[in-house]
């Protein structure tokens, strides 16, 4: 549960049975110093981590933590961050009341649905202040309270992670899931815990890498006690892996057990539902599938089909799913198709600002660069050059 590398600092120091000025001596700087690290006022430098790690024996643990990505916050954000919700920076804050909890719930799932339709550079700021005053919270509270929060900032940190990748940042996309499964293990929460591989397993997809991938998605399944909805969708991302491996049989067995799991699936919980928003994420899935496996012409009618169903708020899925529809008529050598989808997709590729997007669109263009004295062609390239360079 620890957040910070001050607060591990000190917590092994004090396992330790060093003071502050016990442990400064040992590794020679100055009390003051010190204490400015373990208040995060300083950030550690890496030859401090790594005295500190030897003089306290803990076998790396503050090497590691000083290299992972830092929060934007600085200390001051994080104390005006407490405040506002009740909590001075030397006091405890109040047990939250039930209008405290349900604001803190509609205010992520207000930032979800901008998600949903805007860039992640506009979320990652305010999901993790918001993640930062839930997990504070839930340190300063014990019993079910305490649990149900703990929860609750573990899930803002999974949706936290998603929006680093969609965002082109994979290290802190890496720290943030699982620093979400640190906190589900923590509160006793398998959903989160199991569904933090599912989001690693498509950093893994997305590098073309399918040992990974199907890896990743086997340890969500293997991880226990996880409900149906965490395993249908590693299920799907398993099969996700194994059509990227080029293995047609079992990447459909994969997904026949998927949707098995779905079918038992129970939406009620104390957070948000994980996993994708879109009306049946499984055939979107198999749509993809259908590309990595070279049967184009099927993976654009079954695309195609799903994304009728998709609302036009979902602008996310639409960028996504239509970029993938508008591949696999290319790859199939439908051309004028390919360049009618694109055309109805670049308005929402351009509003979500996703780098799992970009990343189809780059090889959408290298496609139809093929055709490049094709009419369609020629009209939809300079849109796709100025989306492409965006950022």
């Amino acid at each position: 549960m620890v957040t910070t590398f001050g607060e591990l600092l000190r917590r092994h120091r004090i396992a330790a049975g060093l003071s502050m000025g016990q442990l400064a001596k040992q590794i020679h700087y100055s009390k003051g110093y010190l204490s400015k690290i373990e208040n995060d006022l300083k950030p550690p430098t890496p030859a401090l981590a790594r005295l500190c790690d030897g003089a306290l024996n803990v076998g790396g643990v503050l090497i590691e933590a000083a290299t992972r990505p830092v929060s934007s916050l600085g200390r001051s954000q994080e104390l005006l961050a407490g405040t506002m919700l009740g909590a001075g920076p030397f006091g405890m804050r109040s047990v939250p009341d039930e209008s405290v909890l349900a604001g803190m719930r509609a205010s992520f799932e207000t930032l979800r649905s901008l998600g949903l339709r805007t860039s992640p550079l506009m979320l990652v700021g305010p999901l993790k202040a918001l993640q930062h005053t839930v997990h504070g919270m839930a340190r300063e509270n014990t019993g079910p309270v305490g649990t149900r929060l703990l929860r609750f900032a573990a899930r803002i940190a999974e949706y936290t992670g998603w929006m680093f990748q969609e965002a082109g940042d994979e290290p802190n996309a890496l720290w943030w899931t699982r620093h979400a499964s640190e906190l589900s293990r923590a509160a006793g929460d398998p959903d989160i815990a199991g569904y933090a591989f599912v989001r690693e397993a498509g950093l893994a997809l997305y590098r073309q890498d399918p040992a990974g991938t199907i890896s990743l998605a086997r340890q969500a399944q293997w991880i226990g006690r996880a409900g149906s909805r965490v395993l249908a969708l590693a299920a799907r991302r398993e099969a996700q892996g194994h059509a990227l491996a080029g293995d047609r049989y079992v990447a459909e067995s994969a997904f026949d057990r998927a949707a098995q799991l779905m079918q038992a699936i129970d939406l009620g919980g104390p957070y948000p539902a994980l996993g994708p928003s879109a009306p049946d994420p499984l055939e979107l899935a198999r749509g993809w599938a259908l590309s990595d496996l070279g049967l184009n012409e099927q993976a654009a009618a079954v695309l195609g089909a799903q994304l009728a169903l998709v609302p036009a708020t979902s602008r996310r899925s639409r960028a996504r799913f239509g970029t993938r529809q508008a591949l696999a008529y290319a790859l199939s050598g439908e051309v004028d198709e390919s360049c009618r989808t694109l055309a109805g997709t670049l308005d929402d590729a351009a509003h979500v600002d996703s780098a799992t997007v970009r990343t189809d669109l780059r090889q959408l263009a290298r496609t139809l660069g093929r055709w490049h004295n094709h009419g369609a062609v020629r009209e939809i390239a300079p849109d796709l050059k100025r989306l492409l360079a965006q950022r």
